[in-house]
């Protein structure tokens, strides 16, 4: 990773893009202007010279999900379909500094799984195993190792969930969420790509079967492929071509403490209490929980949720009752039958779609922009994200990482 740039001014943000009107046509048009979205046209002109590309945002740039996540950083998935992808995601972030000549903070702290009971020692040391398979850095460690890389961790057995050990990749981390936005829409719109705020799509242009551009809030633009990266919404928008796709949308609960000083210097999760949490280069606790059980589209937080997660919080970290929370929100996760993604074509000529990433689109991002610009460019899915395509949901071929990815992280 490169020397440490300097943090970057708010008020420059609007100078790192162009705000061009839209034009009447495109090579792509990719409709989101979240993490995907931005990678993805950022990497069709870099690995393709595919710059005649538009991004749409219905609002503004980054203010979806890439916005209201909780920026944590890791490959330790289970199934090896899961982990190519993840680890090469992980890789890329790692020169991501140097490639974008832009600052994303990436904190390489390391990312620790609690176990807390019987079953949740077999799962994470069976993960273990499969990552070292695979290539990719982990460890277990027993609850005295724990509490010498996390002093302020509770191993006492007299709690309701005792720590029994717990994994810990090295490598993982935190970056920084709204600057990884900022630095590919900076590097994409160098390069020519159209970044146009405040433009829904409201309908899709079409010619028997196959999709020939979208109708928004500012008019017809017209496309040679449409790449849908819209998160939660994805799925309201292939409804609009009768198409209903196997996702759920569910509100992601998150807050923010008051700033404090720094005390914690790695990212600690919990599968079994459903909390995880990072303490972030400004000063504040960033802590998440599991998602909301019910579907909605609502961007705000549950309390019920939010007392679950901070009871769980403070029993592990009992230092955690003298701090006062600041804000909360949730994010609109979209989530699939097996907790895997969904990237390539749908059922319409020269539409596509990335989708399905529930909690774990953050991390994916660089990798998911890299293989979805592949397929577009290409018309074939990259060798990664062969085994996310849409038909493995008729096929039976499942890629199951409810273990790995059952909590917001």
């Amino acid at each position: 990773m490169s020397g440490r740039r300097q943090p970057l001014d708010p008020h420059l943000v609007e100078r790192l893009w162009r705000t061009p009107a839209p034009k009447p046509a495109y090579d792509v048009v990719v409709v989101g202007a979240g993490g995907h979205g931005l990678s993805t046209a950022y990497y069709l002109a870099k690995n393709h010279g595919i710059t005649n590309v538009a991004v749409l945002e219905r609002g503004w740039l980054g203010g979806g999900n890439m916005g209201r996540n909780t920026t944590v950083v890791r490959s330790n998935y289970l199934w090896d379909q899961s982990a190519a992808i993840y680890e090469f995601s992980l890789k890329l972030w790692e020169s991501l500094e140097d490639e974008l000549d832009f600052d994303v903070l990436l904190s390489q702290r390391g990312v620790v799984a609690l176990a807390h009971s019987t079953h949740d020692v077999r799962e994470i040391k069976r993960r273990v195993s499969a990552n070292h398979a695979n290539g990719i850095d982990a460890e277990w460690l027993e609850p005295a190792e724990l509490k010498r890389f996390v002093p302020i961790i509770n191993i006492s057995p007299e709690v309701r969930y005792p720590v029994l050990g717990g994994s810990l990749q090295r490598r993982g981390g935190i970056a920084r969420h709204d600057h990884v936005a900022w630095g590919y829409a900076h590097a994409a719109d160098r390069m020519g790509v159209d970044i146009i705020q405040n433009c829904e799509v409201t309908d899709f242009l079409r010619d028997g079967d196959r999709i020939t551009g979208v109708q928004t809030t500012r008019g017809p633009i017209a496309a040679g492929n449409v790449a849908l990266a819209a998160a939660g919404h994805t799925s309201t928008l292939a409804d609009r071509l009768g198409i209903r796709l196997p996702i759920q949308s569910h509100p992601l609960q998150a807050l923010v403490s008051e700033l404090i000083e720094p005390f914690l210097d790695t990212v600690i999760m919990s599968n079994t209490v459903h909390v995880y949490v990072s303490q972030a280069d400004k000063g504040e606790l960033v802590m998440g929980a599991g998602i909301d059980a019910f579907n909605s589209y609502a961007q705000r937080g549950s309390f019920l949720i939010i007392e679950r997660m901070l009871a769980a919080a403070i029993e592990l970290f009992p230092i955690f009752s003298q701090v006062r929370v600041l804000r909360t929100w949730a994010g609109i996760v979209d989530v699939c039958p097996d907790a895997s993604p969904i990237i390539g074509p749908l059922p319409l000529g020269n539409l596509y779609v990335n989708t399905g990433w529930g909690t774990g689109g953050f991390k994916a991002t660089p990798a998911s922009g890299w293989v979805y610009a592949h397929t577009i460019a290409t018309g074939q899915p990259h060798e990664l994200n062969a085994p996310f395509q849409l038909d493995r949901f008729r096929s039976g071929a499942l890629v199951d990482e409810h273990g790995a990815a059952g909590v917001a992280h």
